[in-house]
C-alpha cells in the first residue's frame, strides 16, 4: 500500500513553521511526524502540501493509496486500523478525518459515500503552534517507547550522575561528561554522536537528536527537544528546536518553538508569563490578529532562518516569521513579519539577496548546500508575506 501524508486544514494555524515545510515535517517529541508514521508503518511516505513546496517534498501516487492527516501522531491501534482500510472507508475522530482509502482513478473524494470508522482513543494532534511544546512531553514518551523497544542503551559513562537510569537511552557515539541526568519525571534520549558537556543538568522528558550539543553548565528542564545539530547553552524549559538551530549562550528560553537554522545571540531571553498572569495571545496568520491560546505560559515562536543579536528581549507570546533579523535594545513587537530587519526602534525589509548570502554561509558550515530549490521556497515566502511588512 502507498501512504501519503496531507497537510489538512491546520496548515495555516501552524505558520510560520509551515511556510517552509509540510505539516509532516514538524518535530514534536523525538521524531518528526513523518518519521513517527514511517517507523510505525515500516514504509516510506510522501506528501500532499502547498504547490511551492512540492519540488522539495514531492507526492507519489499509485493505483491504491491511503491518505493520512499529518496533524495526527500515530498509535499502534490507529496504525492497525489504517492498514486494514479498504475501498470507500475512512477513519474519523469527531469531525476530523484521520485517514481514508483512495485510488488514482477517483476524480474526487465524497465522504458521504464512505463508511465512517470512528476512532475513540486519545491521540496527539498538532493543530496550533503552541501544541508543539504543550504536547512535547507526551510525544517524547511515545517516541522513546517506540525507538528503544527491544534495544540496549550504550553504558552511562563514569562520572555522570543519574536518577532512574533505566529511563535513559544513549545512542552509539554520544559523549556525556560529568553531567547530571534526572529521568525521574520522564525519559532522557541522547542521539548518535551527541555531546553533553561538563556540569550540565538535564531533567526529563528530554530528547537530543544526532550531533546535537549541550554546552557547559547548561540547565534544561523537562519536555524539551533538541533536533539534529542543535547547540544550546544557558537555561531552557519546555521548548522544541527543530534542527540546525543554536542557542549557544546564557539566557532563558521557555515554552517556545524554534524552526531550523535559527540563532539566538548571547543573553537572549524570552518571557513566558505575563506580569498579570493573564492568558497569552499569539499572532494568528489566519485572522490577521492576536488570538487566545488558553495558556498562561507561552514564549517565542520563531520561523526558519531567523536570527537575533546579543541581549535581545522577547515579550510573552512573540511570533517571529521566516528570515527575520532582530537586534538592538528594548522589546521588539509581539509579531515580527518574515524578512524583517531591525528591532524595538523599527524595522525595514530584509532583502532576499542578503538573506540568501547568510543562508548559504550558515548551511555550508553544516556541509549542506543552499540550493536553488531552497532559494525558490524562500522567494515564495517573501512574496506571500509582503502583506505583513507595513512598517
Amino acid at each position: 500500500m502507498n501512504y501519503i501524508l496531507f497537510d489538512g486544514d491546520v496548515r495555516d494555524s501552524l505558520l510560520p513553521f509551515t511556510y517552509t515545510r509540510p505539516v509532516a515535517e514538524i518535530r514534536v517529541g523525538i521524531l518528526t511526524i513523518r518519521e513517527k508514521w514511517e517507523k510505525h508503518l515500516g514504509l516510506t511516505t510522501t506528501t500532499i502540501t502547498q504547490e511551492y513546496l512540492e519540488e522539495k517534498y514531492p507526492m507519489v501516487e499509485l493505483e491504491e493509496n491511503i491518505l493520512i492527516n499529518s496533524s495526527f501522531c500515530p498509535s499502534e491501534s490507529l496504525v492497525e486500523k489504517i492498514k486494514n482500510l479498504s475501498k470507500n472507508e475512512a477513519i474519523f475522530k469527531g469531525e476530523d478525518v484521520i485517514a481514508f482509502y483512495t485510488s488514482d482513478s477517483q476524480e474526487e473524494v465524497d465522504f458521504d459515500e464512505y463508511t465512517h470508522i470512528e476512532f475513540e482513543e486519545n491521540l496527539i494532534q498538532i493543530k496550533n503552534t503552541w501544541d508543539i511544546f504543550s504536547l512535547n512531553g507526551e510525544a517524547i514518551q511515545q517516541d522513546f517507547d517506540l525507538i528503544t523497544e527491544g534495544r540496549t542503551s550504550q553504558p552511562i559513562p563514569d562520572g555522570v550522575q543519574v536518577l532512574n537510569r533505566e529511563n535513559i537511552f544513549i545512542e552509539e557515539g554520544a559523549e556525556i561528561v560529568f553531567a547530571t541526568l534526572n529521568a525521574t519525571s520522564g525519559p532522557i534520549y541522547i542521539g548518535k554522536d551527541a555531546l553533553v558537556m561538563e556540569n550540565s543538568s538535564i531533567r526529563g522528558p528530554f530528547s537530543m537528536s544526532d550531533n546535537a550539543v549541550v554546552k557547559m553548565g547548561t540547565k534544561i528542564y523537562g519536555d524539551t527537544t533538541l533536533g539534529p545539530h542543535c547547540k544550546v547553552g544557558g537555561e531552557i524549559s519546555n521548548s522544541v528546536l527543530f534542527g540546525y538551530t543554536s542557542k549557544g549562550h546564557d539566557g532563558y528560553l521557555g515554552n517556545s518553538v524554534l524552526g531550523e537554522w535559527c540563532n539566538l545571540g548571547a543573553d537572549t531571553n524570552n518571557s513566558n508569563l505575563k506580569n498579570n498572569y493573564a492568558e497569552v495571545k499569539l499572532w494568528d496568520y489566519e485572522t490577521g490578529r492576536f488570538a487566545k491560546t488558553g495558556l498562561q505560559f507561552c514564549g517565542l515562536m520563531m520561523g526558519d532562518h531567523s536570527k537575533c543579536g546579543i541581549n535581545t528581549m522577547f515579550n510573552t507570546g512573540t511570533v517571529v516569521g521566516v528570515s527575520a533579523n532582530i537586534f538592538g535594545s528594548g522589546f521588539p513587537r509581539n509579531f515580527i513579519p518574515s524578512f524583517s530587519w531591525g528591532g524595538a526602534s523599527g524595522f525595514t525589509e530584509y532583502k532576499t539577496n542578503k538573506v540568501f548570502e547568510v543562508a548559504e554561509v550558515v548551511m555550508k558550515r553544516r556541509k549542506i548546500v543552499f540550493d536553488e530549490k531552497e532559494q525558490r521556497i524562500l522567494e515564495h515566502v517573501f512574496e506571500e508575506t509582503k502583506q505583513y511588512r507595513n512598517y
